[in-house]
């Protein structure tokens, strides 16, 4: 057997075996392109395999050293990436700059971090291992935009390109380039993907017979340079490459052919999410963040559970059955928690404390756990199982405590305060939860009608909607 087919042996026994199947057809038979940054989410829905199995096995594969993981900071204007990271510790927390949009971003882990998945050169060496050897627009689709731009193929792409594009060069490392070309009357961005710099020249007014000349000088300053009016006409361009590779300038026109291919997006893997992921959370515990290192979330579900009189269950049943009930409770909690793409963070006691990436996935988990409770009272004939449950949406903090995972801020404070609430089986979720459109859809086909109360929250400044699922 040789070492690629034993890696897949030992992922056979850990994955999904669909899911397997296809990473191995994937990597046997693909072409060097589409074993770049892998989009995961969309590989499971071209292979028809649940998004989360799919995760789960390219997670297992990577750590068997099939792919290598990257953590790529992302344009929310252009989808171009700003940085690529092989771990989320080197994820600067400070703004990223966009040369070609001419914007700065705080960078986020929701949408702004896309995660992606790259053969490893042990197993099958492709192009992108050697960025220096790929065509210009092989470069800009394999190293620059991210995996969830959806770009055209083929002729379709080239049409384009010709709509978009007045002129480019290969310019290797040392050398000037001296280009003869008529500037039409558009906005026009000098945009190399190398160096990420951006020049741009607002071609106005009454055109000119009369040649003008620019000169463009790439080096390792990533800002853009400001904007040069000129006149539609002649032009003599002068780049010329100061740094020690190759740079792969081309003048864009910003208009609506590349507006258009810009807003065109689909589904990636969000470092939020993959850190929402239970497979992630036990195979990578510790390889995460910083212990000074704070990444913003804009939008994290929480869930907190608790059992209700836990210290009188042990009193009644004493200590050996009351241990296999509380077992079999976390057991079917974290079964259910993962089923719904989220992540147990902690237990404290008797305690849960999970994440989510979206409301309705914590309030299906939410239903499916409270039901679940009632499926192990009706075994044991008593209600010793009584569970309280809290749902909170928010803005937090990920964050390294105790070496691990962990969130911090308000949003946490209070999806344990709602927890708090709950006396019975009853499951409190504050408004950002119901709400939701996801959530709406899913407490109509279960039949259910959510309560608002009003509370006061210890540690909360303002009175707050909560709802009681009954």
């Amino acid at each position: 057997m040789s070492e690629f087919e034993g890696r897949f042996a030992v992922l056979r026994q850990s994955a999904d075996t669909g899911a397997v199947a296809a990473i191995e057809r994937l990597i046997r038979d693909a072409p060097d392109a589409d074993l770049s940054r892998v989009n995961v989410l969309d590989f499971a829905r071209t292979h028809n395999i649940d998004e989360e199995r799919t995760i789960a096995a390219f997670l297992h594969a990577a750590r068997l050293g099939l792919f290598e993981l990257s953590w790529n900071v992302l344009c929310p204007g252009c989808g171009g990436v700003l940085d690529s990271n092989t771990t989320l510790k080197t994820v600067d927390q400070k703004a990223y700059a966009c040369a070609l949009c001419a914007a700065g971003y705080e960078p986020s882990l929701d949408e702004m971090v896309e995660v992606a998945f790259t053969v490893s050169p042990s197993v099958r060496r492709i192009a992108a291992h050697d960025p220096e050897t790929l065509t210009m627009w092989q470069y800009m689709r394999q190293m620059f935009w991210s995996s969830g731009l959806e770009l055209p193929e083929g002729d379709a792409f080239d049409k384009l390109l010709q709509e978009m594009i007045i002129e480019s060069v290969e310019l290797p490392a040392g050398e000037k380039a001296h280009l003869s070309l008529q500037l039409p009357p558009h906005f026009i961005i000098v945009f190399d993907p190398v160096t990420h710099s951006a020049h741009f020249l607002d071609v106005k007014g009454e055109p000119t017979r009369d040649r003008q000349s620019l000169s463009v000088v790439f080096n390792k300053m990533h800002a853009p340079t400001g904007t040069v009016e000129m006149r539609p006409g002649p032009l003599r361009l002068t780049l010329e490459n100061r740094t020690d590779v190759r740079v792969l300038p081309a003048l864009y026109i910003a208009g609506d052919a590349l507006h258009h291919m810009l807003g065109k997006r689909k589904r990636f893997l969000t470092a939020k999410r993959l850190l929402t992921n239970q497979t992630f959370r036990d195979i990578y515990r510790t390889d995460t963040l910083d212990i000074d290192q704070r990444l913003k979330i804009t939008s994290l579900t929480f869930m907190f559970t608790d059992l209700k009189g836990s210290t009188e269950l042990y009193e009644r049943v004493g200590d050996l059955v009351a241990y296999d009930m509380v077992k079999a409770h976390f057991r079917v909690l974290s079964e259910v928690v993962a089923a719904e793409a989220g992540a147990v963070v902690k237990t404290i006691g008797d305690a849960v404390m999970a994440t989510f990436p979206t409301p309705e996935r914590a309030l299906a988990a939410a239903l499916r756990i409270r039901e679940a409770m009632h499926t192990l009272n009706a075994e044991s004939k008593h209600e010793y199982l009584l569970l309280k449950i809290g749902l909170h949406e928010g803005p937090c903090l990920a964050v390294t405590l105790n070496d691990r995972l962990d969130y911090f801020g308000q949003s946490v404070n209070i999806a344990a305060r709602v927890q708090g609430l709950s006396e019975s089986s009853s499951i409190f979720a504050t408004a950002p939860v119901v709400e939701h459109s996801g959530s709406a859809r899913l407490l109509d086909a279960a039949g259910l009608k959510a309560v608002a109360q009003r509370h006061h929250l210890r540690g909360v400044a303002n009175e707050l909607t909560v709802y009681e699922i009954p």
